[in-house]
């Protein structure tokens, strides 16, 4: 009997402000292959990562499933400009987990993005305007680009505009 070959992807990550010092950023991966999920806590105003956690409970990759203290690594990195590369540096020295990675840094990214949420409620209600508008914030800020489905490539809101400009 023929089975076709099946694979879906659903990957998340949320901000929560837990308290006036600390905001919480989830980042969940789910799909035919891996299961994992990653945690941090960021302390306030320094944006100072306090506490990371993790769990992969499925992945055909043997070496995502011991994670070996690898993500405790971060704590104390600040989120901001160059914190890729440091999480990068950190993280890819103990783990060849390249998921695992790329979910600590979604994480950040939600903390960044939660910063801009009252920027985006700023935003004109008028068509053309609001392009412009969302533009020149990407253009501002090019960490914003391919951040979210809006500033994705493609996107009209993001035309024109390259990463290294």
């Amino acid at each position: 009997m023929f089975t076709p070959l099946c694979f879906s992807r659903n990957r998340c990550t949320e901000v929560e402000q837990i308290d006036d010092q600390t905001i919480r950023s989830a980042c969940r991966l789910q799909d035919t292959l891996t299961d994992a999920f990653v945690e941090i806590e960021v302390g306030l105003p320094d944006l100072e990562i306090t506490n990371v956690k993790g769990e992969v409970r499925r992945s055909y990759k043997k070496e995502c499933l011991n994670l070996s203290g690898s993500l405790d690594k971060v704590v104390g990195v600040r989120v901001g400009p160059g914190v890729l590369e440091i999480i990068r540096g950190l993280t890819g020295e103990s783990t060849d987990c390249k998921q695992l990675v790329f979910m600590v840094e979604e994480c950040c990214h939600g903390v960044i993005l939660a910063f801009t949420k009252d920027e985006l409620l700023k935003s004109p209600r008028d068509k053309e305007r609001v392009k412009e508008y969302y533009a020149n914030m990407v253009k501002e800020n090019i960490r914003l680009y391919n951040r979210c489905a809006a500033f994705a490539p493609g996107s009209s809101l993001v035309e024109g505009i390259k990463p290294h400009e």
